[in-house]
């Protein structure tokens, strides 16, 4: 009974109870949405990188190590010789290494040297491979693959010539030896789209005739000499690694973070990632806490639109309470509307959530490589909307407890 007299009570106010509910929907799916693109942004970084069980570089901090060589951030403070190179790739734990060399770049694209390795061992979100879009690998010495993002931006497509940029912001060209686009990568969702990547052989080539940072001044080596030359590296970046077993793990990284013959440093990747998200667990922090307020400024708005209504129903209250009703009674009556206002804003509002990430997921997924699973509604949502309404109820006792203290005298007295 008392339902049905709560729900005909919000049909006769149907626009303004309307526009509540529109408030909580809104509030409740922005909140649900920060999480699941908080969630989403923290596991499309995890998964980056998958796979590889240990980083290797200069020593620096471990974020920084991260950041360079995984998300093309920041630069190295130092080189890994080649040397130390072959010295870790002997290690009997050594599943597979890859070199990664980086300093240039391509209308602000890092340029990445590696080897044909890099196409077989990287991989991201839980153990994809890289895979072309179009052409092929590394097979000639001036061969260039692009990622998803670089070809899109720059209009490329294979055959297409590229002409290398010395350092990252530098307007001194390579243009004596261009590059041609042999393959465009699938897009990842990860900083290989935006990576040009050439072969170790071809960063040496393309500095034969630089020396510490510029080039040597009226020399200029033909192609087809570069082409004979050993270019062997001299230094690379960093390097990617994968263990023949788990249990090798510590014990190699223990290993090289005391190399002898120079400071090198060992992380994990999945470490280093939980660092660098407690350095930005701040702002996460603040997104959130703006979603609570923009929820609790919803509730007030409910709270504030039964008070504003009390004026308007003194004479039904009155009425209600002529006919036998108790005051608990209207307490009940306006704590389950409000329960009802609330159901149905938390309601709609996981229901625009899940038609958001229907209709976005693609996009957010091509444009940041965010990628947000759409999943059955967790255990964590539910309590968000139990939450919801357990403090919608609390929020209209105010002013139920108010309609409860009104009298039956002042109910029916008429004001001028």
């Amino acid at each position: 009974m008392i339902l049905r007299l709560a729900w005909g009570s919000l049909m006769a106010r149907a626009l303004t109870v309307g526009m509540t509910v529109l408030a909580i929907a809104l509030s409740v799916s922005l909140f649900l949405g920060v999480e699941k693109m908080r969630t989403g942004a923290r596991a499309s970084f995890t998964d980056t990188i998958s796979g590889t069980d240990l980083i290797v570089g200069a020593r620096s901090g471990s974020v920084q190590l991260l950041l360079y060589s995984v998300f093309r951030i920041g630069n190295a403070t130092n080189n890994v010789t080649w040397e130390s190179f072959q010295d870790i790739a002997a290690r009997d734990e050594v599943d597979w290494i890859v070199p990664i060399s980086l300093g240039d770049s391509h209308k602000q694209f890092r340029v990445m040297g590696t080897t044909a390795a890099f196409f077989d061992h990287y991989a991201y979100r839980g153990g994809r491979a890289l895979a072309f879009d179009s052409g092929h690998g590394l097979d000639d010495l001036y061969d260039a693959v692009i990622g998803a993002d670089v070809a899109a931006t720059l209009g490329y497509d294979t055959g297409d010539p590229i002409v290398v940029a010395h350092g990252l912001r530098s307007f001194t060209e390579h243009d004596d030896q261009p590059f041609r686009v042999a393959g465009i990568l699938e897009k990842t969702g990860t900083p290989v789209d935006r990576t040009v990547i050439v072969s170790l052989e071809a960063i040496e080539a393309i500095h034969v005739d630089w020396q510490s940072g510029a080039q040597i001044p009226g020399q200029t080596t033909p192609v087809e000499a570069i082409r004979q030359m050993d270019l062997q590296p001299t230094a690379i970046t960093a390097a990617l690694v994968g263990v023949k077993s788990r249990l090798q793990i510590f014990g190699l990284q223990r290993w090289i973070n005391e190399y002898p013959e120079e400071p090198l440093l060992a992380i994990l990747p999945g470490v280093a990632l939980q660092e660098l998200w407690q350095i930005v667990g701040l702002a996460e922090t603040a997104l959130l806490a703006v979603s609570v307020m923009v929820v609790v400024t919803a509730l007030l708005g409910m709270m504030a639109m039964i008070f504003s209504s009390l004026n308007e129903r003194r004479r039904e209250m009155a009425i209600w309470r002529a006919m036998g009703a108790r005051p608990a009674t209207i307490l009940g009556l306006l704590v389950l509307e409000a329960v009802l206002m609330a159901t149905l804003g938390a309601l709609l509002g996981l229901a625009l959530v899940y038609a958001g990430l229907a209709l976005g997921q693609p996009w957010i997924d091509a444009t940041y490589g965010i990628w947000l699973p759409i999943t059955a509604p967790t255990a964590q949502e539910g309590a968000v909307l139990a939450v919801v309404i357990v403090a919608a109820a609390l929020a209209s006792l105010f002013p139920a407890l108010r309609a409860y203290r009104l009298s039956l005298a002042d109910g029916m007295t008429v004001r001028n």
